[in-house]
């Protein structure tokens, strides 16, 4: 497979994914994708089988604090073969935090998404071992929220003591 230009890339994602796209931003450096959240995971299949985009950088959430699409969870990905960066975005309801896992199309989205639970409270479904990853697993929080206070709930953690004891 020949080496494709970021235009090349943008129109294949177009054309194959026409009514699941939603945006796409490019600024002249990264372009972004914004999907429909029911395609995430065809989407990135797609990519990685198609489009050689076999390594996964990052995914990371976002609070926006809005009524509307409150959460967005952001994918990074990387196709070594074409020199190419992309960056998946989609935006998720506050009342429905569920998305599909990409673990099963990249390993590395394991503790990604783990990462992404623990402190947005935004589920993968299929994942092979979503649990908390920072928090302790009773921890009623999730702490990049934005109405998590800044300081903490007071008596949400038990934290050790940090006085110094004297001889």
């Amino acid at each position: 497979m020949e080496r494709i230009s970021k235009e090349t890339l943008l129109e294949k994602i177009k054309n194959e994914f026409d009514d699941k796209v939603i945006e796409v931003l490019d600024d002249g450096s990264y372009p972004l994708v914004l999907l429909k959240k029911e395609a995430i995971h065809s989407f990135c299949l797609y990519l990685k089988d198609k489009l050689n985009f076999i390594y996964l950088n990052d995914i990371f959430g976002t609070d926006r604090f809005t009524s509307e699409e409150r959460f967005e969870v952001v994918y990074h990905l990387l196709s070594l073969r074409h020199r190419l960066r992309l960056f998946v975005k989609v935006r998720i309801e506050e009342n429905d935090t569920e998305l599909p896992t990409v673990t099963d199309i990249w390993k590395s989205a394991n503790w990604n998404e783990r990462e992404v639970y623990d402190m947005f409270g935004i589920t993968f479904k299929g994942h092979p071992d979503l649990r908390r990853i920072f928090m302790p697993e009773d921890f009623e929080y999730y702490p990049l929220r934005k109405e998590f206070p800044l300081l903490g709930i007071p008596g949400s953690l038990e934290l050790p003591n940090t006085t110094p004891e004297h001889d």
